[in-house]
């Protein structure tokens, strides 16, 4: 997979997106039912957020209501993203080098899909591994 253009891998995608003023009890239901780990927030097919996981568990965390907590109060606002022209590598690099695990791939101002590090096995991880100790090794 980390030979392959990031196009080629979300072609067929239809990433879990829902608008800023969506519920994290919808998303977290959604979530479930797609058994994935983020939802795309989006004003039309505009990226202006992500919702994960771990933004879920902050909202536990924080006391707030699930039920009546917008995706806008605890997404991340204007995350990352990278290009469908990108190859795979790239954006196991740049989810390694920055700490996270969901990134949303953009084309313009549409959005095209999404990869998670679970997307990746053995021997991407392990390119990836080796790159890291030989930079390591280098500096």
């Amino acid at each position: 997979m980390t030979n392959r253009c990031l196009a080629y891998i979300v072609k067929h995608q239809d990433p879990l997106t829902l608008a800023p003023d969506a519920t994290v009890q919808l998303a977290c239901q959604r979530m479930w039912e797609r058994r994935v780990g983020a939802v795309l927030v989006t004003q039309g097919n505009r990226l202006v957020g992500i919702f994960t996981g771990r933004d879920a568990v902050r909202t536990l965390a924080e006391g707030r209501s699930p039920a009546d907590t917008p995706l806008s109060v605890v997404m991340t606002a204007d995350p990352d993203t990278i290009g469908p022209e990108a190859m795979a590598i790239d954006a196991l690099r740049r989810m390694a080098d920055c700490g996270y695990r969901h990134l949303p791939i953009v084309d313009g101002e549409s959005v095209v899909g999404i990869v998670s590090r679970g997307d990746f096995k053995g021997l991407e991880l392990d390119r990836l591994e080796d790159e890291t100790c030989l930079w390591e090794r280098i500096a």
